[in-house]
């Protein structure tokens, strides 16, 4: 899927990425979502040099050798940073990636009055995803292009990784979710979102799993710009024993319950 030049619109322009990616016990995945990242990060500063990147992987109540994994990456690519944390919570997990980015959501604001979020943000993005998941090489170019026309959050597509799935239970994922642009869903492993509409939302809240759902609520209900997009689709685990309660591989694992169609 290429890239499509969209027109920049003015005072949206984007001078640092933020990526964060939780990770609890996935030493099996994070290498190559790693790699996967660092691929998008080059793509980006190809064509925009003048954007700074930094990816945070937060290693969550991690047991296995994840962190070992992580501390490599560290250790060769200076874009790259951890934090560990023992939350056992996607969205604490995220939402502490993102403060160890440098962009915290206030404890308090100014009462009587409406709290405006300082103006670096407004050029700031970040950009989410899973330690399960490998993002496409168009994946940070795609989301600034949006960004850069307006966008205040964006909404990419997931599939899951094929390999080692079932082709019934995939059959009946990509029955429920064919690709299209302006799509309905929300994924963390691919989501997208001005760092001033963040703060603004009240950034992610410290739950278990659907942060991503209650802070894209809470983007619209305060009329910011949302737009979903198939254009930088992520591949992502197609397990079914899932890490969070209401999470991608629970959803999953009730479709593998789901009785098969009537015959003829």
């Amino acid at each position: 899927m290429a890239a499509l030049a969209l027109p920049l619109a003015r005072g949206h322009g984007i001078e640092r990425v933020a990526v964060v990616m939780p990770a609890h016990n996935e030493e099996e995945h994070l290498e190559d979502a790693l790699r996967a990242l660092q691929r998008s990060a080059d793509a980006l500063h190809r064509v925009r040099p003048d954007v700074d990147v930094r990816l945070t992987v937060v290693l969550d109540s991690c047991t296995d050798g994840s962190a070992a994994t992580v501390a490599g990456f560290v250790g060769a690519d200076r874009r790259i940073g951890a934090l560990e944390v023992s939350y056992r919570s996607a969205g604490a997990s995220r939402a502490a990636g993102v403060r160890a980015s440098g962009i915290g959501v206030p404890r308090r604001r100014p009462p009587g009055r409406r709290w405006t979020p300082p103006a670096w943000a407004g050029r700031t993005w970040l950009a989410n995803t899973d330690a399960d998941s490998r993002v496409p090489e168009n994946w940070l170019v795609r989301q600034l292009e949006f960004a850069e026309a307006g966008a205040d959050a964006v909404l990419g597509s997931v599939e899951p990784d094929p390999a080692g799935m079932d082709p019934e239970l995939l059959r009946r994922w990509r029955e429920r979710h064919p690709f299209h642009e302006d799509h309905p869903h929300i994924y963390g492993a691919n989501f997208g979102v001005r760092a001033s509409a963040y703060l603004a939302a009240g950034g992610f809240a410290r739950i278990t799993s659907e942060e991503d759902r209650a802070l894209v609520h809470g983007l619209r209900s305060r009329a910011f710009t949302v737009t979903a997009t198939d254009s930088n689709r992520v591949v992502t685990s197609g397990r079914t024993h899932a890490r969070a309660p209401h999470g991608f591989g629970t959803y999953l694992r009730s479709l593998d319950r789901e009785p098969p169609p009537p015959a003829g």
